[in-house]
This record gives C-alpha cells, structure tokens and sequence, in this order.
C-alpha cells in the first residue's frame, strides 16, 4: 500500500470526530510515516516496553491481552482497522500489556513526539485523539461488565453484536455478515470461557436461529434477536460521535 493511500486513511480516521483543517491534513501528510505488515502472533508492543511509535492499523485486526504470572491470558480489547493503538502511549512511557497481530496486519506507525506535535499544535487533532480514547474506555467498562456479570451465551451475543456494529457491516435488511478473526481458543480469552464452552455457546446460538456460521464467517440472520440475546445497547460505542 502506498504512502498516500495510508495519509487518507488517517486524514480519514480525523475528520471522523471532528473538522480537521486544512493546515492539520497538510501536517499530517508530512508526517514520517513507516509501513509495516505483520503476521498473525507478531507482538507489536510488550509489557514493560517503552513505546517509541503510535501505530494506526490499516489493515487487519490486532488484540491487547494481559497475563497472570503462571501464563493464563485475557484478551482485553480487540482493535480494528481504522483505529489508532494505544493513545495512551503519547504521555505513558511504559506499556502496561501487550499488544498482539490478530491476524495479517498492516500498520502506519507514526514517531510518538511527531504526533504528540500535532496534537498539541492542532486543537481538532488532539480532541479527535481524546475522543478514541475515551470511546476505547467506554468499550473496555462494557468488557468488564459482559465477563462479570453476564452468561456465557450472552457474553458472546453481545461480542458477536459489538463486531457487527464496530465493523460498519450493512444495516440493511435482516442479514449482516462478517468474517469473526478469532480462533475459538482466542474468543474464550476474551469472555473468560474454555474452548469447550465457547463453542457450545455458538452452536447455541445457532440452533436458536440467530447466527448461521461457515467456517468464520459469521452470518446475524436475527438481529433484533441475537441483540436481546445479548442485552446490547451501543450507547457505549458513542457512535453518535463519528461525523459522516
């Protein structure tokens, strides 16, 4: 993917949350901007690193998992293309957990002073930052909630809606699609279930008609269903905070 390509992307992910200025775009497309692709497993940051890039993915999905001192993990937070990992790390100097390739990922990593630059230069680019990173800490208060408070069938329920939202798959008709990037082991990481259990959990859902799978593909032909199913409300998404 070329340099240019990437620039709209991330002019892109900006002009989302707010009116991005025309001398902001032309900071950003100045911007020394290093592409990598990496393959699934790859870590992109280690617990106890200090942070030199701010990545923002272009294609792909990538997870942040935390890990007990005998080697359980948790996967804490899925992130998508489009997005930005770890703001935080503009003004954090030690990571906190590790950040993993999901699956095949291209990134566009940004030099953290040269960001934290633009940010403090440019009023709309630090508020647009600001918003991801509280839209990412409502996200995380609705993972806690789903692992400590709800049944397994609707902790995937309300996982399986949350992609299906995040992911801006078609609100057209009854049908939405997507491919789920996760290995059944990964989905039990994220919910705080065995492999096992997680993949009663989905054929569940689909003997009650409210997903159809082919291999990860995942198919909502009930929508209004698998969200009562997952007691899902997308306010915490702030969706009402993306501009079109």
């Amino acid at each position: 993917m070329d340099i240019s390509t990437v620039i709209e992307h991330i002019v892109r992910r900006f002009a989302l949350r707010v009116e991005l200025p025309s001398e902001a775009r032309e900071k950003i497309a100045s911007l020394a901007i290093k592409i990598r692709t990496l393959e699934p497993s790859t870590y992109l940051l280690r617990e106890g690193q200090r942070p030199q890039r701010c990545a923002f993915i272009v294609d792909g999905f990538a997870y942040r998992q935390k890990l007990t001192p005998n080697g359980e993990r948790e996967i804490v937070s899925i992130l998508m293309p489009g997005e930005f990992i770890d703001v935080q790390n503009l003004y954090i100097e030690e990571s906190d957990h590790d950040i993993q390739a999901l699956t095949r990922i291209t990134v566009a990593e940004i030099m953290i002073p040269a960001l934290r630059d633009l940010a403090e230069t440019y009023p709309a680019v630090n508020q647009a930052l600001w918003i991801d990173a509280l839209v990412e800490a409502s996200i995380h208060r609705e993972w806690l909630l789903n692992i400590g408070r709800r049944n397994a069938k609707t902790r995937m329920a309300h996982l399986l809606c949350e992609f299906c939202v995040r992911l801006k798959t078609s609100a057209v008709g009854a049908t939405r699609a997507y491919d789920l990037p996760m290995t059944q082991e990964q989905l039990g990481d994220a919910l705080g279930l065995t492999p096992v259990h997680v993949n009663r959990v989905l054929k569940a859902l689909e003997t009650d008609g409210l997903i159809v799978r082919r291999k990860r593909q995942v198919n909502v032909v009930d929508w209004p269903a698998l969200r009562d199913a997952a007691e899902f409300n997308e306010r915490y998404l702030h969706l009402e905070l993306m501009r079109r």
